[in-house]
């Protein structure tokens, strides 16, 4: 005679049904957000105007209702914050982890200069998201956009360690280190102005290349970074 069991049988291990079909709407939804991000680029390009572009007509372009729209990204300027952080992924994958001088490890005057002239390009290649996303109304223009925020932080830090004397310098001469550190963010304001999308797009309006732009950037960054100028500048 079998010895009697404890407690309850044990339950089937085996998946249901339910869980697979639970799993499905994660890929639904991956497919939805991409064809979102391909329409609303397209869209955002074709247009002179940005704010001509409505979240209707990315709805229908990308082919999902409206409300799926609006329940993933909350309103326009989300649907713009969220496809402009997946085309800016790779620039600050390489500016955080990839091979100097853009990335960690090289001086601040090389690094300096080389991250301006990847985000000048990346603003040349998406200036039609770049500049929507200038476009949002809010109050404080693009300067309270988390992408703004963290490359003035990151320029700032590299113009405080290319200050010739850094910290000791702004001591000895009487003006205190906050006073530098004021200093650094403000150049960091005045040189990301210089890749506005906005400016970008009214220079490339009028007829200057990539490569002049591109040269006319270093310039400028040379000038302000006090060191000698770029060869072809």
């Amino acid at each position: 005679m079998p010895a009697p069991q404890n407690g309850p049988t044990p339950a089937p291990t085996t998946a249901s049904p339910a869980a697979g079909a639970a799993r499905r709407p994660r890929k639904d939804a991956l497919r939805n957000r991409a064809a979102v991000f391909a329409a609303a680029d397209a869209l955002f390009a074709e247009r002179p105007d940005p704010e001509d572009v409505t979240m209707a007509e990315i709805a229908a372009a990308a082919g999902v209702g409206k409300g799926t729209l609006f329940r993933a990204f909350g309103d326009r300027t989300g649907l713009l914050q969220a496809l402009y952080r997946a085309r800016l992924e790779p620039l600050r994958t390489a500016v955080a982890e990839g091979p100097p001088p853009l990335g960690p490890g090289a001086p601040a005057r090389l690094r300096v200069p080389a991250l301006l002239d990847a985000l000048l390009c990346f603003k040349l290649d998406n200036r039609h998201l770049a500049l929507a996303l200038e476009r949002t109304g809010s109050p404080s223009g693009p300067y309270a956009n988390e992408q703004y925020g963290d490359w003035h932080a990151l320029l700032s830090g590299l113009l405080l360690e290319a200050a010739e004397g850094g910290e000791e310098a702004a001591v000895e001469d009487g003006s205190g280190l906050v006073v530098a550190v004021e200093r650094a963010g403000f150049t960091a304001h005045a040189l990301l102005a210089a890749v506005r999308a906005d400016l970008v797009g009214h220079l490339a309006a009028e007829g200057h290349s990539p490569v002049e732009l591109r040269s006319r950037l270093a310039e400028f960054t040379a000038t302000v970074l006090g060191g000698p100028r770029p060869r072809g500048a």
